[in-house]
């Protein structure tokens, strides 16, 4: 315990880069799970054909890889450095970011056909339809899935030491070099990682009883925090009471 508390400092810092490198990461794989899902459902061929390139192509290759080729390959073939910071975000954001737009896609192309027919009945516009009935909906349906993306980015981000970014795997890494002290140098890495993942998960459920809430379905226990941190019970939708 003393060794731990003897270094704190150390891992919260590695801490905070791990957090950055989540926050930033994330918001950069929402913006492009955003554009390419939406434009994987138009129906012109031009759109869905560049939204199917980056899914299949950023989905399928490693993100250790695309750090690798930030970092170290990029450079060689432009002639420009990016800051290892900058490029792990990108290499993050460009891997997570093809899974969630196969999410925005599947969420968009859930919302019931009905209602989008009835949207083009009023006369709406392609922006006020997604605006005003399909993304509203396919938000609520977004959430869950998103929060385990964001879960899956910050474990992720624990490869980036390789490329000499001190996060927290690094901290711990060059604990356990320094001191020997295998087992208790990972045990503070372990920790801070289960309390920043608890933390995300959190935010994304707040956001889902939000988004529930906006769409008119009850929440059980009222919505409080006793009802936020309960689990949904099986075969009924999140925020939603039979």
């Amino acid at each position: 315990m003393d060794f731990l508390i003897q270094r704190l400092p150390l891992y919260i810092d590695g801490a905070w880069i791990t957090i950055q490198l989540t926050i930033a990461g994330c918001a950069l794989a929402f913006v492009l799970a955003m554009v390419f899902g939406i434009m994987g459902t138009i129906r012109h061929w031009l759109p869905r054909a560049i939204s199917t390139v980056y899914v299949e192509v950023f989905r399928g290759v490693a993100a250790l890889v695309l750090i690798f080729w930030m970092v170290y390959a990029l450079p060689q073939l432009t002639g420009y450095q990016l800051v290892d910071m900058v490029a792990a975000i990108i290499a993050l954001g460009l891997n997570v970011g093809a899974y969630g737009a196969e999410v925005v896609r599947s969420s968009i192309n859930a919302v019931p056909k009905a209602q989008v027919e009835a949207t083009v009945a009023l006369n709406f516009s392609w922006f006020q339809r997604m605006r005003l009935v399909v993304l509203p909906q396919a938000w609520a349906q977004m959430l869950p899935t998103f929060g385990n993306l964001v879960i899956e980015l910050m474990k992720a981000s624990a490869v980036v030491f390789l490329v000499g970014i001190v996060d927290l795997t690094a901290v711990a890494q060059n604990m356990r070099q320094a001191t020997g002290e295998t087992v208790v140098a990972f045990i503070g890495s372990f920790i801070l990682y289960y309390l920043i993942a608890q933390v995300f998960i959190f935010g994304v459920r707040l956001l889902e009883r939000r988004a529930n809430r906006k769409l008119g379905r009850a929440i059980p226990g009222g919505g409080g925090l006793k009802a936020l941190l309960q689990p949904t019970s099986a075969g009924t939708k999140p925020g939603v009471v039979k």
